[in-house]
Protein backbone atom coordinates (compact mmCIF):
# COMPACT_ATOMS: atom_id res chain seq x y z
CA UNK A 1 0.00 0.00 0.00
CA UNK A 2 1.12 3.65 -0.40
CA UNK A 3 2.24 4.86 3.05
CA UNK A 4 2.56 8.65 1.95
CA UNK A 5 -1.20 8.66 0.67
CA UNK A 6 -1.95 6.84 4.27
CA UNK A 7 -0.17 9.15 5.73
CA UNK A 8 -2.36 11.95 3.96
CA UNK A 9 -5.14 10.27 4.87
CA UNK A 10 -4.62 10.04 8.71
CA UNK A 11 -3.33 13.53 9.06
CA UNK A 12 -6.41 15.25 7.23
CA UNK A 13 -8.86 13.26 9.27
CA UNK A 14 -6.84 13.98 12.04
CA UNK A 15 -6.60 17.84 11.84
CA UNK A 16 -9.25 20.07 13.94
CA UNK A 17 -9.46 23.88 14.85
CA UNK A 18 -10.12 23.18 18.61
CA UNK A 19 -8.01 21.77 21.18
CA UNK A 20 -7.23 17.87 21.42
CA UNK A 21 -5.22 14.88 22.87
CA UNK A 22 -2.98 12.94 20.72
CA UNK A 23 -3.22 9.24 22.15
CA UNK A 24 -0.13 7.70 19.82
CA UNK A 25 1.21 7.11 16.19
CA UNK A 26 -0.94 5.22 12.86
CA UNK A 27 0.22 2.02 11.90
CA UNK A 28 0.25 0.25 8.52
CA UNK A 29 1.20 -3.17 7.89
CA UNK A 30 2.63 -3.25 11.44
CA UNK A 31 5.00 -0.56 11.19
CA UNK A 32 4.18 3.06 12.79
CA UNK A 33 4.24 5.42 10.72
CA UNK A 34 5.73 8.80 11.80
CA UNK A 35 3.91 12.17 12.85
CA UNK A 36 1.07 10.36 12.15
CA UNK A 37 -0.39 11.05 15.00
CA UNK A 38 -3.75 10.32 16.01
CA UNK A 39 -6.09 12.68 18.08
CA UNK A 40 -9.44 13.28 19.93
CA UNK A 41 -10.75 16.58 19.85
CA UNK A 42 -11.89 18.09 23.21
CA UNK A 43 -15.23 18.76 21.85
CA UNK A 44 -16.11 15.39 21.05
CA UNK A 45 -15.15 13.73 24.62
CA UNK A 46 -18.41 13.54 26.14
CA UNK A 47 -19.90 11.67 23.57
CA UNK A 48 -18.91 8.49 25.78
CA UNK A 49 -16.34 5.84 24.73
CA UNK A 50 -15.57 1.86 24.96
CA UNK A 51 -11.78 0.61 25.55
CA UNK A 52 -11.58 -2.95 25.27
CA UNK A 53 -9.28 -5.61 24.96
CA UNK A 54 -8.36 -9.17 26.22
CA UNK A 55 -5.92 -9.68 29.38
CA UNK A 56 -2.67 -8.07 29.33
CA UNK A 57 -3.15 -5.83 25.98
CA UNK A 58 -2.77 -2.62 27.75
CA UNK A 59 -6.44 -1.50 28.63
CA UNK A 60 -5.16 0.26 31.72
CA UNK A 61 -2.30 1.94 30.22
CA UNK A 62 -4.67 3.45 27.67
CA UNK A 63 -6.70 4.87 30.70
CA UNK A 64 -4.07 6.39 32.55
CA UNK A 65 -2.89 8.15 28.80
CA UNK A 66 -6.60 9.27 27.94
CA UNK A 67 -6.54 10.62 31.96
CA UNK A 68 -3.02 12.31 32.18
CA UNK A 69 -4.00 14.59 28.41
CA UNK A 70 -7.27 15.15 30.02
CA UNK A 71 -5.60 16.74 32.79
CA UNK A 72 -3.41 18.77 31.46
CA UNK A 73 -5.82 20.25 29.37
CA UNK A 74 -7.85 21.27 32.20
CA UNK A 75 -10.28 18.47 32.07
CA UNK A 76 -10.81 16.94 35.69
CA UNK A 77 -10.88 13.25 35.69
CA UNK A 78 -12.71 10.51 37.83
CA UNK A 79 -11.36 6.81 37.78
CA UNK A 80 -12.81 3.39 38.89
CA UNK A 81 -9.78 1.77 40.19
CA UNK A 82 -10.97 -1.51 40.19
CA UNK A 83 -7.07 -3.57 40.22
CA UNK A 84 -5.53 -0.67 42.26
CA UNK A 85 -3.05 -0.31 39.44
CA UNK A 86 -3.98 3.32 38.86
CA UNK A 87 -2.59 5.28 41.95
CA UNK A 88 1.00 5.45 40.14
CA UNK A 89 -0.60 8.72 38.53
CA UNK A 90 0.33 10.58 41.10
CA UNK A 91 4.45 9.76 40.85
CA UNK A 92 6.11 10.88 37.46
CA UNK A 93 7.50 8.11 35.37
CA UNK A 94 10.73 7.51 34.39
CA UNK A 95 13.04 7.73 31.20
CA UNK A 96 13.24 3.88 29.88
CA UNK A 97 14.85 2.81 26.57
CA UNK A 98 11.29 0.97 25.28
CA UNK A 99 9.75 3.98 26.08
CA UNK A 100 12.49 6.57 24.52
CA UNK A 101 12.01 4.09 20.98
CA UNK A 102 8.33 3.72 21.52
CA UNK A 103 8.30 7.65 20.92
CA UNK A 104 10.82 7.93 18.56
CA UNK A 105 8.51 5.69 16.05
CA UNK A 106 5.46 7.92 17.38
CA UNK A 107 7.39 11.29 16.50
CA UNK A 108 6.05 12.52 20.47
CA UNK A 109 8.76 13.47 22.67
CA UNK A 110 8.41 12.02 26.26
CA UNK A 111 8.49 14.46 29.57
CA UNK A 112 7.82 12.19 32.47
CA UNK A 113 5.21 13.62 34.99
CA UNK A 114 3.50 13.46 38.03
CA UNK A 115 -0.59 14.23 38.44
CA UNK A 116 -2.81 16.00 40.70
CA UNK A 117 -4.49 13.14 42.33
CA UNK A 118 -7.03 12.40 44.86
CA UNK A 119 -7.82 9.37 46.65
CA UNK A 120 -11.78 8.58 47.08
CA UNK A 121 -13.19 5.29 48.52
CA UNK A 122 -16.84 3.75 49.09
CA UNK A 123 -15.75 1.15 51.72
CA UNK A 124 -12.82 1.15 54.62
CA UNK A 125 -9.99 2.07 52.53
CA UNK A 126 -7.95 4.75 53.25
CA UNK A 127 -9.31 8.23 50.93
CA UNK A 128 -12.32 10.52 50.79
CA UNK A 129 -15.50 9.21 52.00
CA UNK A 130 -17.73 8.76 49.14
CA UNK A 131 -21.86 8.64 50.74
CA UNK A 132 -25.16 9.22 49.62
CA UNK A 133 -28.56 9.51 51.74
CA UNK A 134 -31.49 7.19 50.95
CA UNK A 135 -33.75 10.13 50.62
CA UNK A 136 -31.63 10.76 47.51
CA UNK A 137 -31.84 7.96 46.14
CA UNK A 138 -35.49 8.80 45.93
CA UNK A 139 -38.48 5.88 45.73
CA UNK A 140 -37.76 4.69 41.89
CA UNK A 141 -34.05 4.03 42.30
CA UNK A 142 -34.08 2.67 45.78
CA UNK A 143 -36.47 0.27 43.71
CA UNK A 144 -34.44 -0.42 40.86
CA UNK A 145 -31.19 -1.60 43.18
CA UNK A 146 -32.98 -3.68 45.17
CA UNK A 147 -34.78 -5.14 41.70
CA UNK A 148 -37.78 -4.67 43.64
CA UNK A 149 -41.47 -6.26 42.08
CA UNK A 150 -44.27 -3.28 41.34
CA UNK A 151 -46.25 -4.31 44.84
CA UNK A 152 -42.62 -3.89 47.13
CA UNK A 153 -41.98 -0.67 44.68
CA UNK A 154 -45.78 0.81 45.47
CA UNK A 155 -44.47 -0.34 49.36
CA UNK A 156 -41.31 1.74 49.37
CA UNK A 157 -42.98 4.36 47.27
CA UNK A 158 -45.56 4.64 49.84
CA UNK A 159 -42.84 4.60 52.98
CA UNK A 160 -41.05 7.59 51.41
CA UNK A 161 -44.19 9.52 50.95
CA UNK A 162 -44.53 9.33 54.70
CA UNK A 163 -41.61 10.76 55.95
CA UNK A 164 -41.71 13.03 53.68
CA UNK A 165 -45.31 14.11 54.96
CA UNK A 166 -44.19 13.74 58.23
CA UNK A 167 -40.50 15.08 57.96
CA UNK A 168 -38.38 11.82 59.21
CA UNK A 169 -35.27 12.49 57.30
CA UNK A 170 -34.04 8.86 55.84
CA UNK A 171 -30.51 9.01 56.23
CA UNK A 172 -28.89 5.48 56.04
CA UNK A 173 -30.39 1.74 55.57
CA UNK A 174 -31.22 1.62 59.79
CA UNK A 175 -33.89 4.52 58.91
CA UNK A 176 -35.74 3.37 56.22
CA UNK A 177 -35.51 -0.81 58.08
CA UNK A 178 -37.36 1.35 60.65
CA UNK A 179 -40.16 3.10 58.88
CA UNK A 180 -41.05 -0.21 57.17
CA UNK A 181 -40.62 -2.12 60.64
CA UNK A 182 -43.07 0.72 62.03
CA UNK A 183 -45.45 0.00 59.16
CA UNK A 184 -46.23 -3.25 59.59
CA UNK A 185 -46.28 -3.25 63.58
CA UNK A 186 -46.89 -0.17 65.64
CA UNK A 187 -47.91 2.88 62.84
CA UNK A 188 -49.99 -0.21 60.79
CA UNK A 189 -53.37 1.16 61.42
CA UNK A 190 -52.07 5.01 60.53
CA UNK A 191 -50.56 4.30 57.83
CA UNK A 192 -53.13 2.18 56.01
CA UNK A 193 -55.55 4.74 57.01
CA UNK A 194 -53.21 7.63 54.84
CA UNK A 195 -52.33 5.42 52.18
CA UNK A 196 -53.70 1.71 52.35
CA UNK A 197 -52.62 -1.65 53.35
CA UNK A 198 -49.31 -2.45 53.44
CA UNK A 199 -48.52 -6.87 52.80
CA UNK A 200 -46.40 -8.31 55.60
CA UNK A 201 -45.15 -10.66 53.17
CA UNK A 202 -44.14 -7.77 50.77
CA UNK A 203 -42.60 -6.12 53.41
CA UNK A 204 -40.63 -9.08 54.83
CA UNK A 205 -39.26 -9.10 51.14
CA UNK A 206 -38.03 -5.68 51.02
CA UNK A 207 -36.42 -6.45 54.46
CA UNK A 208 -34.25 -9.29 53.04
CA UNK A 209 -32.99 -7.06 49.77
CA UNK A 210 -31.89 -4.28 52.26
CA UNK A 211 -30.51 -6.84 54.49
CA UNK A 212 -28.71 -8.32 51.44
CA UNK A 213 -27.42 -4.64 50.39
CA UNK A 214 -26.41 -4.31 53.62
CA UNK A 215 -24.08 -7.31 53.73
CA UNK A 216 -22.54 -6.15 50.26
CA UNK A 217 -21.24 -2.63 52.45
CA UNK A 218 -24.48 -0.38 52.04
CA UNK A 219 -24.29 0.61 55.55
CA UNK A 220 -21.00 1.73 54.91
CA UNK A 221 -22.38 3.72 51.90
CA UNK A 222 -25.73 4.99 53.12
CA UNK A 223 -24.93 7.95 55.18
CA UNK A 224 -23.99 11.40 56.09
CA UNK A 225 -22.17 13.37 54.85
CA UNK A 226 -23.46 13.32 51.82
CA UNK A 227 -20.62 13.75 48.48
CA UNK A 228 -21.21 16.86 46.51
CA UNK A 229 -20.30 15.76 42.86
CA UNK A 230 -18.89 19.76 42.30
CA UNK A 231 -16.15 18.22 44.37
CA UNK A 232 -14.84 16.16 41.64
CA UNK A 233 -14.64 19.17 39.33
CA UNK A 234 -11.22 20.89 41.45
CA UNK A 235 -7.98 21.63 39.29
CA UNK A 236 -4.49 22.23 41.65
CA UNK A 237 -2.60 25.43 41.45
CA UNK A 238 -0.99 25.22 37.93
CA UNK A 239 -4.44 24.85 36.13
CA UNK A 240 -4.45 21.24 35.71
CA UNK A 241 -7.72 18.88 36.23
CA UNK A 242 -7.76 16.65 39.18
CA UNK A 243 -7.43 12.90 38.78
CA UNK A 244 -9.55 11.34 40.85
CA UNK A 245 -8.97 8.07 41.88
CA UNK A 246 -11.74 5.27 43.63
CA UNK A 247 -10.37 2.41 45.20
CA UNK A 248 -12.49 -0.47 44.92
CA UNK A 249 -10.30 -3.09 45.25
CA UNK A 250 -12.05 -4.28 47.87
CA UNK A 251 -15.59 -4.41 46.57
CA UNK A 252 -15.56 -7.00 43.01
CA UNK A 253 -17.40 -9.43 44.73
CA UNK A 254 -19.95 -6.70 45.38
CA UNK A 255 -21.09 -5.57 42.25
CA UNK A 256 -24.43 -4.65 43.61
CA UNK A 257 -23.02 -2.00 46.20
CA UNK A 258 -21.05 -0.93 42.90
CA UNK A 259 -24.21 -0.38 40.66
CA UNK A 260 -25.85 1.15 43.56
CA UNK A 261 -22.65 3.19 43.87
CA UNK A 262 -22.61 3.88 40.05
CA UNK A 263 -26.11 4.90 39.37
CA UNK A 264 -26.23 7.38 42.57
CA UNK A 265 -23.48 8.92 41.21
CA UNK A 266 -24.27 9.26 37.54
CA UNK A 267 -28.04 10.20 38.56
CA UNK A 268 -26.63 12.88 41.28
CA UNK A 269 -24.13 14.72 38.53
CA UNK A 270 -27.23 15.14 35.83
CA UNK A 271 -29.38 16.39 38.67
CA UNK A 272 -26.70 18.84 39.77
CA UNK A 273 -24.54 19.75 36.86
CA UNK A 274 -25.87 22.58 34.42
CA UNK A 275 -26.52 22.12 31.23
CA UNK A 276 -23.84 22.74 28.65
CA UNK A 277 -24.98 21.65 25.12
CA UNK A 278 -22.13 21.26 22.88
CA UNK A 279 -19.00 22.94 25.22
CA UNK A 280 -15.91 23.15 23.40
CA UNK A 281 -14.76 20.76 26.44
CA UNK A 282 -15.94 17.99 28.78
CA UNK A 283 -16.65 19.42 32.30
CA UNK A 284 -15.78 15.84 33.92
CA UNK A 285 -14.61 12.44 32.27
CA UNK A 286 -15.37 9.24 34.01
CA UNK A 287 -13.68 5.98 33.66
CA UNK A 288 -15.42 2.98 34.50
CA UNK A 289 -13.42 -0.19 34.74
CA UNK A 290 -14.23 -3.30 34.92
CA UNK A 291 -17.19 -2.12 33.19
CA UNK A 292 -19.05 -5.55 33.18
CA UNK A 293 -19.46 -5.64 36.83
CA UNK A 294 -22.22 -2.60 36.61
CA UNK A 295 -23.92 -5.21 34.29
CA UNK A 296 -23.55 -8.66 35.31
CA UNK A 297 -26.00 -8.26 38.23
CA UNK A 298 -28.48 -5.37 37.29
CA UNK A 299 -31.93 -6.12 36.19
CA UNK A 300 -33.71 -5.17 33.32
CA UNK A 301 -35.02 -2.34 35.22
CA UNK A 302 -31.20 -1.08 36.25
CA UNK A 303 -29.94 -1.47 32.87
CA UNK A 304 -32.31 0.89 31.50
CA UNK A 305 -32.02 3.47 34.04
CA UNK A 306 -28.51 3.12 33.00
CA UNK A 307 -28.56 3.69 29.36
CA UNK A 308 -31.13 6.50 29.71
CA UNK A 309 -28.76 8.53 32.36
CA UNK A 310 -25.59 8.02 29.37
CA UNK A 311 -27.92 9.26 26.64
CA UNK A 312 -28.84 12.26 28.92
CA UNK A 313 -25.62 13.13 30.29
CA UNK A 314 -23.63 14.32 27.72
CA UNK A 315 -25.54 17.14 27.88
CA UNK A 316 -24.19 18.24 30.83
CA UNK A 317 -21.09 18.35 29.71
CA UNK A 318 -19.93 14.53 30.79
CA UNK A 319 -18.15 11.94 29.44
CA UNK A 320 -18.11 8.13 30.38
CA UNK A 321 -16.01 5.56 29.37
CA UNK A 322 -16.66 2.24 29.74
CA UNK A 323 -13.33 -0.36 30.34
CA UNK A 324 -13.66 -3.85 29.61
CA UNK A 325 -12.43 -7.07 27.85
CA UNK A 326 -15.27 -7.50 25.55
CA UNK A 327 -17.16 -5.06 23.59
CA UNK A 328 -20.54 -7.61 24.08
CA UNK A 329 -20.07 -7.35 27.66
CA UNK A 330 -21.67 -3.60 27.54
CA UNK A 331 -25.37 -3.46 26.64
CA UNK A 332 -26.26 -2.59 22.75
CA UNK A 333 -28.36 -0.13 24.24
CA UNK A 334 -25.43 1.40 25.60
CA UNK A 335 -22.69 0.73 23.13
CA UNK A 336 -24.51 2.42 20.77
CA UNK A 337 -24.38 5.76 22.33
CA UNK A 338 -20.04 5.64 22.45
CA UNK A 339 -18.72 7.60 20.20
CA UNK A 340 -14.50 6.84 20.76
CA UNK A 341 -14.42 3.52 20.30
CA UNK A 342 -10.27 2.05 21.54
CA UNK A 343 -9.89 -1.79 20.43
CA UNK A 344 -6.78 -3.87 22.17
CA UNK A 345 -6.13 -6.95 20.78
CA UNK A 346 -8.83 -9.89 20.78
CA UNK A 347 -7.85 -13.12 21.58
CA UNK A 348 -9.46 -15.87 19.37
CA UNK A 349 -9.43 -19.49 21.30
CA UNK A 350 -12.93 -20.57 20.54
CA UNK A 351 -15.88 -20.60 18.29
CA UNK A 352 -17.39 -18.21 20.52
CA UNK A 353 -14.34 -15.60 20.70
CA UNK A 354 -14.22 -15.56 16.63
CA UNK A 355 -18.10 -14.95 16.77
CA UNK A 356 -17.25 -12.21 19.10
CA UNK A 357 -14.41 -10.73 16.82
CA UNK A 358 -16.83 -10.52 14.05
CA UNK A 359 -19.43 -8.56 15.82
CA UNK A 360 -16.72 -6.34 17.62
CA UNK A 361 -14.98 -5.39 13.72
CA UNK A 362 -18.87 -4.58 12.53
CA UNK A 363 -18.94 -1.66 15.05
CA UNK A 364 -16.22 0.22 13.40
CA UNK A 365 -15.97 1.77 10.13
CA UNK A 366 -14.75 0.34 6.77
CA UNK A 367 -11.28 1.32 5.85
CA UNK A 368 -9.50 0.66 2.79
CA UNK A 369 -6.08 -0.29 4.69
CA UNK A 370 -7.59 -2.74 6.94
CA UNK A 371 -9.06 -5.86 7.56
CA UNK A 372 -9.97 -5.06 10.75
CA UNK A 373 -11.42 -8.82 12.08
CA UNK A 374 -7.03 -9.92 10.91
CA UNK A 375 -6.19 -6.79 12.74
CA UNK A 376 -7.98 -7.16 15.87
CA UNK A 377 -6.38 -10.34 16.29
CA UNK A 378 -2.74 -9.26 14.96
CA UNK A 379 -2.46 -6.20 17.67
CA UNK A 380 0.32 -6.39 19.99
CA UNK A 381 0.06 -4.86 23.67
CA UNK A 382 0.24 -1.29 23.36
CA UNK A 383 -1.50 -1.34 20.42
CA UNK A 384 -5.30 -0.67 19.63
CA UNK A 385 -7.95 0.27 16.96
CA UNK A 386 -9.07 3.31 17.44
CA UNK A 387 -12.38 5.25 15.88
CA UNK A 388 -13.09 8.80 17.50
CA UNK A 389 -15.45 11.35 16.18
CA UNK A 390 -14.18 14.39 14.23
CA UNK A 391 -15.48 18.53 15.68
CA UNK A 392 -19.00 18.15 13.24
CA UNK A 393 -19.35 14.67 14.90
CA UNK A 394 -18.35 12.26 12.13
CA UNK A 395 -16.05 8.93 12.69
CA UNK A 396 -12.26 10.33 12.26
CA UNK A 397 -10.26 7.40 9.67
CA UNK A 398 -9.72 3.95 11.72
CA UNK A 399 -6.61 3.47 12.57
CA UNK A 400 -4.26 0.76 13.99
CA UNK A 401 -2.56 2.69 16.27
CA UNK A 402 1.02 2.76 18.82
CA UNK A 403 -0.69 3.96 21.67
CA UNK A 404 1.93 6.59 23.68
CA UNK A 405 3.47 5.63 27.11
CA UNK A 406 1.94 7.24 30.19
CA UNK A 407 3.93 9.60 31.31
CA UNK A 408 3.45 9.13 35.03
CA UNK A 409 4.66 5.94 36.59
CA UNK A 410 3.19 2.61 35.33
CA UNK A 411 3.35 0.76 38.80
CA UNK A 412 1.40 1.32 42.02
CA UNK A 413 1.97 3.76 44.98
CA UNK A 414 3.91 1.62 48.02
CA UNK A 415 1.78 2.05 51.23
CA UNK A 416 4.08 4.47 52.61
CA UNK A 417 3.04 6.70 49.15
CA UNK A 418 -0.40 6.31 49.58
CA UNK A 419 -0.65 7.73 53.04
CA UNK A 420 1.19 10.59 52.20
CA UNK A 421 -1.19 11.26 49.24
CA UNK A 422 -4.03 10.68 51.71
CA UNK A 423 -2.71 12.93 54.35
CA UNK A 424 -2.45 15.89 51.67
CA UNK A 425 -5.95 15.55 50.81
CA UNK A 426 -8.26 18.76 51.05
CA UNK A 427 -11.56 16.95 50.74
CA UNK A 428 -10.71 14.76 53.75
CA UNK A 429 -11.35 16.60 56.55
CA UNK A 430 -14.47 17.81 55.01
CA UNK A 431 -16.10 14.07 54.03
CA UNK A 432 -14.43 11.75 56.76
CA UNK A 433 -16.26 12.71 60.08
CA UNK A 434 -18.87 10.73 59.98
CA UNK A 435 -22.74 11.87 61.21
CA UNK A 436 -25.51 10.38 62.71
CA UNK A 437 -28.13 13.04 63.17
CA UNK A 438 -31.79 12.34 64.64
CA UNK A 439 -33.34 11.11 61.44
CA UNK A 440 -36.36 8.53 61.17
CA UNK A 441 -34.72 6.19 63.50
CA UNK A 442 -34.51 7.87 66.49
CA UNK A 443 -37.88 9.87 65.74
CA UNK A 444 -39.61 6.70 65.13
CA UNK A 445 -37.99 5.22 68.39
CA UNK A 446 -38.75 8.10 70.83
CA UNK A 447 -42.75 7.65 68.95
CA UNK A 448 -43.02 4.18 69.70
CA UNK A 449 -42.12 4.78 73.63
CA UNK A 450 -44.01 7.79 73.91
CA UNK A 451 -46.74 5.48 72.87
CA UNK A 452 -45.73 2.53 74.95
CA UNK A 453 -45.46 5.68 77.74
CA UNK A 454 -48.63 6.70 77.51
CA UNK A 455 -50.20 3.03 76.74
CA UNK A 456 -48.41 2.34 80.64
CA UNK A 457 -49.90 5.25 81.48
CA UNK A 458 -53.18 4.89 80.56
CA UNK A 459 -53.40 1.48 82.40
CA UNK A 460 -52.54 2.54 85.10
CA UNK A 461 -55.09 4.96 85.38
CA UNK A 462 -57.49 2.84 84.54
CA UNK A 463 -56.23 0.84 87.38
CA UNK A 464 -56.65 3.00 89.64
CA UNK A 465 -60.26 4.20 88.86
CA UNK A 466 -60.99 0.27 89.43
CA UNK A 467 -58.73 0.17 92.99
CA UNK A 468 -61.12 3.51 93.73
CA UNK A 469 -64.54 2.22 92.80
CA UNK A 470 -64.10 -1.00 94.74
CA UNK A 471 -62.66 0.83 98.00
CA UNK A 472 -66.45 3.41 97.55
CA UNK A 473 -68.50 -0.18 97.60
CA UNK A 474 -66.42 -1.53 100.03
CA UNK A 475 -67.06 1.90 102.45
CA UNK A 476 -70.82 2.35 101.66
CA UNK A 477 -71.69 -1.56 102.85
CA UNK A 478 -69.46 -1.02 105.30
CA UNK A 479 -71.29 1.50 106.78
CA UNK A 480 -74.63 0.17 106.31
CA UNK A 481 -73.44 -2.64 108.37
CA UNK A 482 -72.29 -0.39 111.30
CA UNK A 483 -75.80 0.91 110.93
CA UNK A 484 -78.04 -1.67 111.09
CA UNK A 485 -75.91 -3.25 114.02
CA UNK A 486 -76.35 0.03 116.08
CA UNK A 487 -79.84 -0.13 115.79
CA UNK A 488 -80.00 -3.75 116.83
CA UNK A 489 -77.84 -3.10 119.33
CA UNK A 490 -79.99 -0.40 120.83
CA UNK A 491 -81.70 -0.01 124.25
CA UNK A 492 -84.93 0.15 122.78
CA UNK A 493 -84.49 -2.94 120.40
CA UNK A 494 -83.38 -4.75 123.40
CA UNK A 495 -86.22 -4.15 125.94
CA UNK A 496 -88.68 -4.82 123.39
CA UNK A 497 -86.91 -8.21 122.02
CA UNK A 498 -87.03 -9.07 126.29
CA UNK A 499 -90.72 -8.11 126.28
CA UNK A 500 -92.11 -10.21 123.68
CA UNK A 501 -89.81 -13.31 124.84
CA UNK A 502 -91.07 -12.42 128.19
CA UNK A 503 -94.75 -13.15 127.12
CA UNK A 504 -93.95 -15.88 125.07
CA UNK A 505 -92.92 -17.51 128.34
CA UNK A 506 -95.91 -17.14 130.54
Amino acid sequence: MDTEAFREHIVTGNTFKGEYITVGGAMLNGQTITDAHIKIPLRTLNRHGLIAGATGTGKTKTLQILAENLSEKGVPVLLMDMKGDLSGIAKAGSNHPKIYERHQKIGLPYTPKDFPVELLTISEQNGVRLRATVSEFGPVLFSRIMDASNAQSGIIAILFKYCDDKSLPLLDLKDFKKVLQYATDEGKEEIQDLYGRISTASAGAILRKIVQLEQQGGDIFFGEKSFEVDDLLKLDETGRGKINIIRLTDIQDRPQLFSTFMLSLLAEIYSTFPERGDSERPELVIFIDEAHLIFKEASKALHSQIESIVKLIRSKGVGLYFVTQNPTDVPEGVLSQLGLKIQHALRAFTAKDRKAIKLTAENYPDSEYYDTKEVLTSLGTGEALVSALDEKGRPTPLAATMMRAPMSRMDILTNQELDDLYKKSVLAPKYNNSIDRESAYEMLTAKIKKAESEEVKEKAKEERATVKRSTRTSSKSSATEKAILKVLTSATVIRGVLGILGKMIK
